[in-house]
């Protein structure tokens, strides 16, 4: 039996505002010049409580764009402009805080697999540059979640239990909670998402005890995650 971690990128393994801010300042580039700043308000404020029923702060930039009228081609084009440049100066990206620690924690048979709806670009690049070089089994991009994620949930499921980890419900968890996998929620929805969730936390290293936890038990639930780090 193989238990397999299937990790969402941005918001969960990536945090910090440079992806999206490099996103929004190409998309705000020759738009009105007002749209950077009412883009990162929002974005502030959605860090802040996850205010304004957002998914995550790419969906903060793309309906502000699309509220301006930007066409959706141009939206994408900057969007892609944007994660060209990810980790190098334009596009700073840091990992979350624990990452590494939480990594080599987990016991040598669990599978770790990368699985992110974002292209390619920049990913090997910034896995060097955090140390994590060759540390994912698989890197998997443009998976096309939610329902690109079922299969690589279903594929892993068939060799043993599965925690998927992630930021957006909709896209990370659901799926996989829907074939049977558990499932871990960070980022700036986990106190306000109604979702149910395995474990949840601001970030993973909030909860690197429960992920670990789970991968040296993965068939015992683990605590649900619900209360404060200084509530538990």
């Amino acid at each position: 039996m193989t238990s397999t971690i299937v990790f969402d990128f941005d918001g969960t393994l990536a945090v910090g505002p440079g992806p999206v801010l490099a996103y929004a300042r190409a998309v705000a580039e020759g738009a009105d010049p007002e749209l950077l700043s009412e883009i990162v308000e929002a974005l502030d404020a959605f860090e802040e409580d996850g205010s304004g029923g957002f998914r995550d702060g790419y969906d903060v930039v793309g309906t502000l764009a699309h509220r301006r009228g930007i066409p959706a081609p141009e939206v994408q084009a900057a969007y892609r402009r944007s994660r060209a440049a990810l980790g190098t100066d334009a596009c700073p990206v840091e990992a979350a805080p624990g990452l590494t620690r939480l990594l080599g924690r987990l016991p040598s048979g669990t599978r770790v697999v990368l699985a992110t709806n974002a292209p390619a670009d920049g990913l090997d690049r910034v896995l060097a540059a955090w140390g994590l070089a060759g540390r994912f089994d698989e890197v998997l991009a443009e998976v096309g979640k939610p329902a690109g994620l079922t299969p690589i949930i279903r594929r892993a499921l068939a060799d043993g239990p599965v925690l998927a980890v992630g930021d957006i419900v909709e896209n990370d968890l659901a799926p996989a909670a829907a074939e049977g996998a558990a499932t871990a929620l960070v980022g700036a929805t986990w106190r306000t998402s109604p979702a149910p969730a395995t474990m949840r936390g601001p970030s993973i290293g909030d909860i690197a005890d429960e992920i670990a936890a789970w991968a040296l038990s993965p068939e015992t639930p683990a605590p649900s995650g619900a209360a404060t780090p200084a509530e538990r």
